[in-house]
């Protein structure tokens, strides 16, 4: 399994060979390198950790400064870890591009989903409104929520008003249509989520997915 950390720039269209429009959105993807190889003598599992985007060094506490000296790079800003398959072999230091991906294969990416803030019922789990007519009580509020004389509460987990959006979101085998390795640039066909700047875990699909 290939991993890599990138950035969303945005959303365009691109045109294949046969003249169709296929909609993409463009990555800023690496160069990642790997600061830390988990073995299972030491941690009890084989992990591999990539670092992205070079970290000032003011920001830099002594625990992550020794981190990073062991393994021969410079402090990174946004680290993540991820299991590669049987037989796959990485070292410290070693960078990770996209030119490492295939174009046509399939790639499941995590992200943070846009914030909605505070929202009502309606938007946040998509009920249908009351009636709108004149003295209507229930336009866009939930109607009742409790049983009748007996439990006589509202029941945990009902659906109601509240915080939406900025969940981690994975979406799965999105295709890998071109990758431009001198500016850094994956084309994957699809929407990603997150808001543009918003980083990205990208990670090659899981087979049988």
């Amino acid at each position: 399994m290939k991993a890599i950390l990138g950035k969303k720039v945005g959303m365009t269209q691109i045109f294949s060979e046969a003249g169709e429009i296929i909609p993409v959105t463009v990555i800023e993807a690496g160069p990642a390198v790997v600061t830390q190889i988990k073995t299972v003598e030491t941690d009890g599992y084989y992990g591999v950790q990539i670092g992205f985007e070079d970290k000032k060094s003011s920001r830099v506490i002594k625990p992550e400064a020794g981190h990073f000296k062991k393994a021969g790079v410079t402090a990174k800003k946004h680290l993540a870890e991820f299991r590669p398959e049987e037989g796959e072999t990485f070292e410290l230091g070693q960078a990770i591009t996209v030119a490492d991906f295939e174009v046509g294969s399939k790639l499941d990416i995590t992200g943070t989903s846009k914030g909605k803030g505070t929202q009502g019922n309606i938007k946040r789990h998509h009920h249908r409104r009351g009636p709108m007519s004149h003295g209507s009580k229930h336009k866009r509020l939930p109607g009742g929520l409790a049983a009748a004389t007996y439990p006589s509460r509202v029941f945990l987990g009902n659906d109601g008003p509240g915080r939406t959006g900025r969940d981690t979101v994975t979406v799965q085998n999105l295709v890998l249509v071109k990758t431009i390795a001198d500016r850094n640039l994956m084309l994957v066909k699809g929407a990603v989520p997150g808001i543009k700047g918003g980083l990205l875990k990208i990670r090659t699909a899981v087979k049988g997915q």
